[in-house]
């Protein structure tokens, strides 16, 4: 029997502004083999950033894993585990209030990830000193800060 590899993946979003330039960071633990990825964006949003962050983790991924995934991003988390997201696209895209759903084309993006690994959420409490956290933060505001100029 093959074992499924097993995965941590940490992340978080940086945006100046709503919208404005923002980042994301991401850093991948596999036993004690550690990668770390980062992007952004001229224009976008904090939420957007957050989506893009857990994406490009889990796209990073070569073969479907077992997941932590731990986040600050209560939006990304609830939406998820909560089930939010999948009422949504259900309901084409339009949220319980019978507004559209925003970042539809990113949860488009996750949505196939989230089928193709066994991804566990786990939220935590940003700038409360959670160390992959803050390493995600410092990643998120460098992309943040290259994107402003």
């Amino acid at each position: 029997m093959i074992s499924i590899k097993k995965v941590e993946i940490f992340t978080d979003g940086a945006c100046s502004g709503n919208p404005g330039p923002g980042g994301y960071g991401v850093v991948l633990r596999f036993g004690s083999i550690e990668k770390e990825l980062s992007g952004g964006d001229r224009v976008t949003t904090n939420n957007r950033m957050e989506l893009l962050g857990v994406i490009t983790g889990l796209s990073a991924l070569k073969e479907p894993c077992k997941v932590i995934l731990t986040t600050d991003s209560k939006y990304v988390v609830d939406s998820v585990t909560k089930g939010w997201v999948y009422g949504w696209k259900k309901r084409g895209w339009i949220k319980s209030d019978k507004k559209p759903a925003l970042n539809v084309d990113l949860w488009e993006q996750l949505l196939p990830l989230l089928e193709k690994h066994d991804v566990t959420f786990n939220w935590v409490k940003g700038h409360a000193g959670h160390p992959e956290n803050e390493r995600c933060d410092r990643l998120a505001v460098a992309q943040r800060d290259i994107h402003s100029k």
